[in-house]
């Protein structure tokens, strides 16, 4: 009982990176397919994180367009295509969506720091995110390029 014990912990222990040069080539194709969709993932969450990030970046500049500008005439958006008329009232301060359905009213120098760590943290987490795209997509690059081989291998022997 001891021995099966230690052994299942060495295979475990010797559980590590896998050489996908020593895969069958049914194998590589899973990994390849697996490989694809995760690098569609990537690129559909980088693009959500570029959204939010410009969504951010156009609240900023909102803010900067109403310094100083109370009674100003504006249109209030009640959907995206849906306006009425308003005018604003207090410039001094703003309700800012903090997230999760969750508001807070900050005095405008507040929310422009606010906003300016929200494109920050987006910023550098856009270029963690690109790196792991790229890396992602040689890897997928080297594995196509063994499967074409394999392939060719499989074809020669014919």
């Amino acid at each position: 009982m001891a021995s099966s014990s230690s052994s299942s912990s060495s295979s475990a222990a010797g559980a590590g990176p896998i050489n996908i040069a020593e895969l069958p080539l049914p194998q590589l194709q899973a990994v390849k397919q697996q490989m694809e969709e995760d690098i569609q993932h990537l690129t559909s969450s980088y693009a959500q994180l570029k959204q939010a990030q410009a969504k951010f970046g156009d609240s900023l500049e909102s803010l900067d367009s109403i310094s100083g500008q109370a009674s100003k005439p504006i249109l209030v958006p009640l959907t995206s295509s849906l306006y009425v008329p308003g005018e604003l009232g207090n410039v001094e301060k703003v309700i800012v969506d903090i997230g999760t359905g969750y508001f807070i009213e900050k005095s405008i120098p507040d929310a422009k720091e606010f906003y300016k760590g929200k494109v920050t943290f987006l910023k550098e987490n856009l270029e963690q995110l690109q790196q792991t795209i790229t890396q992602r997509e040689q890897q997928y690059k080297i594995l196509v390029d063994l499967i074409q081989t394999r392939l060719a291998e499989a074809r020669a022997k014919k």
